[in-house]
C-alpha cells in the first residue's frame, strides 16, 4: 500500500509542475503565432514583402521559387479592399487569415476575374450594406465575407526563373491592402 501511495503522490507532484512550466511558458508562445507576426510587420493595410532571411518579425520566405508579401487588416471600420494586376506573373494566388490563424478564403490567377486580383473583405453587415448600392469601382470585385474583423493575407507570387523576378517583384510592389471608403458619411 505505501507503494501506490509514493507512486500516486509523485504522479500529482509531476503533474503540478509539468502545468506550472506550461503556464509559465504561454506567453513566449502566444507571441510566436503567425497573426502577431504579421502585425510586428509594421502598419495595418499594408502589403509587406518577405525576403529569404527572417526578417524583425521573424517571418520569411521559405520557398526559393515563390515570393510572398503579408498585410494585417482590420475591418471594424469598414471594408478593405485588395488589388493587384499581375502583368507576366505566371501563377499568383491570395489566402485571407482571421487572426487564429484560419484560412477563410482563397483564390489565384485561374480563378479570378481576368487574372486581376480585385476582392473587398467586409463583415455580414458590411457587405448588406456595399450590395443595396454597389459601388461601379467595385462592380467586377469578389466580396468576401468575414466574421472576424481582423486578419492577414497572405499573397504569393511564382517566380520559377529569374526572368520572372522583375515581373513578380513589380507585381507585389504594386499590390494594395488599404480601407475600401466608399462612403464616407455611412458608418458600419
Amino acid at each position: 500500500m505505501p507503494a501506490l501511495l509514493i507512486a500516486c503522490l509523485a504522479g500529482v507532484v509531476g503533474a503540478a509542475l509539468l502545468h506550472l512550466v506550461i503556464v509559465l511558458s504561454l506567453p513566449s508562445f502566444s507571441q510566436r503565432d503567425a497573426y502577431t507576426r504579421v502585425l510586428a510587420e509594421g502598419e495595418i493595410h499594408q502589403f509587406y514583402r518577405l525576403g529569404d532571411a527572417p526578417d524583425r518579425a521573424g517571418l520569411q520566405k521559405d520557398d526559393p521559387f515563390i515570393d510572398l508579401s503579408v498585410c494585417g487588416f482590420d475591418v471594424s471600420e469598414g471594408p478593405v479592399r485588395l488589388t493587384a494586376v499581375a502583368d507576366g506573373v505566371p501563377f499568383w494566388s491570395l489566402a485571407l487569415y482571421d487572426s487564429a490563424s484560419n484560412e477563410v478564403f482563397s483564390i489565384n490567377d485561374r480563378t479570378s476575374s481576368g487574372g486581376r486580383l480585385d476582392l473587398v473583405i467586409a463583415t455580414p453587415a458590411q457587405l448588406t450594406q456595399l450590395r443595396k448600392d454597389l459601388p461601379e469601382t467595385i462592380s467586377q470585385a469578389i466580396l468576401v465575407e468575414t466574421h472576424s474583423a481582423d486578419g492577414y493575407a497572405v499573397l504569393r507570387a511564382l517566380s520559377p526563373q529569374t526572368s520572372y523576378s522583375a515581373a513578380v517583384g513589380q507585381f507585389l510592389k504594386q499590390a494594395t491592402c488599404a480601407p475600401f471608403e466608399w462612403r464616407l458619411r455611412s458608418r458600419f
